[in-house]
């Protein structure tokens, strides 16, 4: 078994920092689960990881884009012609303030 490494005062300064209160029963599973994640870690590290490239991301990332091509765009007076109001080559709309 290995040694403790969480203390029941660590688990209250965790707590305090997290603004929660926990009981008895809680600070003990906390102070449990932390023991067990930080052994586990403790075995990751041991392992030899030299040949291993590092992995940024879990499958290959492309860029998602479309490819930037000059298509026809409307004209103002088509973008207009269904505006309950314009002003120029602007829509006219009520003030709001």
């Amino acid at each position: 078994m290995e040694k403790k490494i969480i203390k029941k005062d660590d688990v209250d300064y965790l707590g305090d920092l997290a603004r929660i209160s926990l009981n008895e029963q809680e600070k003990e599973k906390i102070c449990s689960d932390l023991e067990k994640i930080l052994n586990y870690v403790s075995q990751l590290e041991k392992l030899d990881t030299e040949d291993v490239e590092p992995t940024y991301h879990s499958h290959p990332v492309k860029n998602v884009f479309r490819k930037d091509i000059v298509e026809r765009h409307l004209s103002n007076d088509e973008i207009l012609k269904n505006a309950p109001e314009r002003k120029g080559d602007f829509f006219k709309v009520p003030k709001i303030i």
